[in-house]
């Protein structure tokens, strides 16, 4: 009776103790009660190099999003990779029917090479139907006429100007080079190099000299592109231009518009050359008044004979003899104060 009665009282203390245990671990209680939203205590500034990565590190967030606060792109980011040159986009043609360029070549000029097959039996590049543009003589106040109608087919072509006549119109030869032709050069004074008068260094001064009147102009070297004035060249003065790579040019269809009488004259002197010889190096001038007239219907006409144009550029620019820089630079153009309109006047044609 004792011994259940101990039992008995065991039991109750065990529930007891039990349900104790219980209450006090299930129970909420304050220490892990959830917190009461309260205003957030006001930080500590970060120091002045925390301030900058804190900005650098949102800036290239923004960049990357293309979202950057104006604030935080006002602010210069951390060592900025340098900018890549700006690259000029080529102009559109606004013209969808134009003459245009067929391909471009690069010409290695290395030990002078000659092109044309009048007098250079060289290098055939060309293939049926291909034409090179070249112009002598320039600049002239003609020459705007011819760039326009260049410009007007989205076409290039090979300026070979006069030293003198740059000292005379630099701004002209200026604006061949902002079109984006090639220009190379074509003696100082056109003088006759074959001449017996001359001697190897008169011939070797002009053609140094011209080149470095175009540069005086240009403000940049030219091309190593040479044309002897009327073709005329000597085994010297090849030698010399070999050894100033500089490239020779002569012609496979000559338009003779320096002695025709009109636009037509010109036109018709290409177009039956080049159904002759189908392809070529055309030779004009734009000092001449009819090959500015002639050259819109001209390129026209090459368009719809199936004729197409090949731009020539030299892989390198020579670099001229700063003594004929010199040179070019004590010459003075001739200044009369009277348009050339008002000194000489066409009377007949």
């Amino acid at each position: 009776m004792r011994s259940a009665l101990g039992l008995m009282l065991a039991s109750v203390v065990t529930a007891i103790v039990i349900a104790g245990v219980w209450f006090w671990t299930s129970s909420p209680r304050a220490d892990a009660a959830p917190p009461q939203t309260t205003a957030a205590a006001k930080a500590d500034p970060l120091p002045a190099a925390a301030k900058q990565a804190a900005r650098d590190d949102v800036e290239t967030t923004a960049a990357l999003s293309k979202r950057a606060d104006a604030t935080q792109a006002a602010a210069p980011a951390a060592n900025p990779a340098p900018a890549p040159a700006p690259v000029a986009a080529a102009p559109k043609c606004a013209n969808p029917d134009a003459l245009g360029i067929s391909r471009t070549v690069v010409v290695d000029t290395n030990g002078g090479p000659g092109f044309g097959f009048l007098q250079y039996k060289q290098y055939d590049f060309l293939t049926d139907k291909e034409v090179v543009l070249t112009f002598d003589d320039g600049p002239w106040p003609t020459t705007p006429a011819v760039l326009k109608a260049l410009a007007d087919e989205c076409t290039k072509a090979v300026f070979f100007p006069i030293g003198l006549h740059t000292t005379y119109h630099p701004d002209i030869l200026r604006q061949v080079a902002a079109a984006g032709h090639t220009i190379g050069a074509h003696t100082w004074s056109h003088a006759h190099l074959a001449s017996k008068k001359l001697t190897e260094q008169q011939a070797k001064d002009e053609i140094e000299k011209g080149f470095s009147a175009v540069k005086l102009a240009l403000g940049a070297n030219p091309a190593p592109f040479f044309r002897f004035p009327a073709l005329a060249h000597t085994p010297a003065t090849t030698a010399y231009l070999g050894t100033r790579n500089i490239a020779m040019f002569s012609v496979d269809v000559d338009s003779n518009d320096f002695k025709s009488k009109s636009a037509d004259e010109v036109i018709n002197n290409v177009m039956t050359k080049l159904d002759k010889e189908h392809k070529g190096i055309i030779l004009m001038h734009d000092l001449q008044k009819h090959t500015a007239q002639a050259l819109p219907t001209l390129l026209r006409k090459l368009k719809a004979g199936g004729y197409k144009v090949v731009w020539m550029k030299a892989k390198t620019q020579l670099e001229t003899l700063p003594e004929y820089d010199a040179m070019a630079k004590t010459e003075k153009p001739i200044a009369t104060g009277r348009p050339i309109g008002n000194v000489v006047q066409t009377v007949a044609e």
